[in-house]
């Protein structure tokens, strides 16, 4: 009995997954690898903005909150996906050429900075860096959802329909071979990085750069492995008319077997005005010195994003409305919580000694659990309601924040007394690292599938578009609640001159246990009491 048990179980988690595999699902699934490929530079960037500029935790958590603004975008870029549906792949070519520019600004950073320094300040070049890379993901990110729509196949070999149930299967399979695929990307950088810093921690800081600059070269695969997707899908549609003419379908089942259910799609004027509205909020707020002028943009942000998603569930029975707002929320929470910051790595990097080969080793840990993870809990995201889900990820999360804030308080020093240096602070991290790891893209998977299988056919990546952009708004509110934290928790790095070596900014880690502490803390409450208002609530949801 528990032999055939353990078969049924390798079955629905692993043959499963491969069986509902399809070729037309690798042009999305290219792009979304392209965006976790775009974590190749994000050890680089932390050793960059440490090494060489004077940015304190809170600014860097206040740009982080304006890095994520743009992720709202994805409210009128869905909607034009939906009226443009033949073309939407052109946009990808934007979004590369975006991705490129904020590449080369941080290579010539490195490589250059003098020069680049003559016309503009160092720091004003890479804040412009940093905002240009997530313009350039979230345009391609949008146009890959809609493609994963499409990827899924409505009709056999023998060009019959699909049946729904079988397709509302492969729908779920697509969205979670996208998070398969985007981590996987992560998998592939975190080895690139420790072939490439093997050794870096005896050289001087000039070799450390140009190690630094070849990874921002590198990089560069980016934009050419989403330009590929597209020109792939482009290939796979001819193929497939081909197919569909020698089984000889008429050029009306061809369009139809290529396009969508439904092409009519009738412009919704309010998703441009909001998308408009945002931008000129943003622009106008941000670029001007109004105190709290990121609050304004996130609360200007957060009502624009409601009355669409008002908008865009009207065309839902009420019950399933229901159910989306309150899935929507739980999320929303679950991923606005607060996090320590950048203080907590430089801690590791000052204190600890970590180096970027061992980062490199624990975002490589992190990427393959998180595989890992993704296709283990594939089985229960399927049969489980998402409560059940986010109420699991919130306890572990909890109790594996604990090694984090023992490290700080130098739990490392007893275990390695105890165990002949063996459970060293390395070893504790990698532990951690490893329990950890699969927790954060789970919580989306659910919610994606739900959208697949249950939006209407011609306002899917609408649909998709308009609920990403009011959970990714839940990131930036992760970054101004994380903001509030540092500038209550004070946490610095010591900043030298380049030139002369004198010390700037002292070193005062003093505040990151409390701020790991409260962290912790918010991190397990919000979300189960979001739940349980939730669920006593008309927004309860069962799916």
């Amino acid at each position: 009995m528990a032999e055939t048990d353990n078969a049924g179980w390798f079955e629905r988690v692993f043959v499963d997954l491969g069986r509902q595999m399809r070729w037309s699902f690798l042009p999305p699934l290219m792009i979304y690898f392209s965006y976790g490929v775009s974590g190749l530079t994000a050890i680089v960037g932390t050793f960059f903005v440490k090494d060489y500029l004077g940015l304190s935790a809170a600014f860097l958590s206040g740009l982080a909150f304006w890095a994520g603004i743009p992720w709202a975008l994805k409210m009128p870029l869905g909607h034009l996906m939906d009226l443009i549906w033949g073309f939407k792949g052109w946009l990808v070519y934007l979004g590369a050429a975006l991705i490129a520019t904020s590449l080369a600004i941080m290579y010539f950073l490195i490589t250059d900075p003098e020069g680049m320094a003559h016309l503009l300040p160092v720091s004003a070049w890479y804040v412009i860096s940093v905002l240009l890379a997530p313009c350039g993901y979230v345009i391609q990110d949008a146009v890959a959802d809609a493609m994963s729509v499409e990827a899924v196949p409505r009709f056999d070999t023998h060009g019959e329909p699909i049946p729904e149930e079988q397709s509302r299967a492969m729908h779920t399979t697509m969205q979670t071979l996208g998070r398969f695929a985007l981590i996987s990307g992560t998998v592939a950088v975190a080895l690139l990085n420790i072939v490439m810093f093997s050794g870096a921690e005896d050289l001087p800081q000039a070799e450390k750069a140009g190690i630094y600059a070849q990874i921002y070269l590198i990089a560069m695969i980016i934009p050419v492995l989403s330009v590929s997707g597209v020109v792939l899908a482009a290939f796979q549609r001819w193929r497939e008319r081909l197919r569909l003419e020698h089984l000889g379908k008429t050029a009306s089942e061809i369009d139809s077997a290529l396009g969508r259910e439904d092409d009519e799609v009738a412009p919704n004027h309010w998703y441009f005005t909001g998308g408009l509205i945002f931008v000129v909020l943003t622009l106008v707020i941000g670029l001007s010195n109004i105190p709290y002028a990121q609050e304004i943009v996130f609360v200007g942000s957060m009502s624009i994003v409601l009355f669409l998603m008002r908008q865009l569930i009207a065309v839902l029975e009420p019950a399933k409305a229901r159910m989306l707002v309150g899935t929507a929320i739980i999320i929303f929470v679950f991923r606005a919580v607060p996090l320590p910051g950048p203080g907590q790595t430089w801690f590791e990097i000052d204190v600890l000694g970590f180096d970027e080969q061992f980062l490199s080793v624990l975002y490589l840990i992190t990427s393959v659990l998180t595989l890992v993870g993704i296709i283990l809990l594939r089985p229960m995201m399927s049969n489980r309601p998402i409560t059940s889900i986010i109420i699991l990820l919130t306890v572990v999360a909890a109790i594996l924040s604990l090694p984090n804030i023992g490290l700080y308080y130098g739990l490392q020093n007893w275990t390695a007394a105890h165990t002949g240096g063996i459970v060293d602070a390395r070893f504790i991290a990698i532990l951690d690292t490893a329990v950890e790891s699969p927790l954060g893209q789970v919580a989306m998977i659910p919610m994606l599938a739900w959208i697949a299988r249950n939006a209407p056919s011609n306002l899917k990546a609408t649909f998709f578009a308009v609920m990403a952009s009011f959970t990714n708004l839940a990131l930036s509110a992760s970054a101004l609640a994380t903001k509030y934290l540092n500038e209550v928790f004070l946490v610095t790095r010591e900043v030298r001159d380049r030139v002369t070596e004198v010390i700037e900014i002292p070193a005062d880690y003093g505040q990151l246990g409390w701020l790991l502490i409260t962290v912790a803390v918010l991190g397990l409450v919000l979300p189960l009491i979001t739940i349980l208002f939730v669920q006593m609530s008309r927004l309860r949801t069962s799916d």
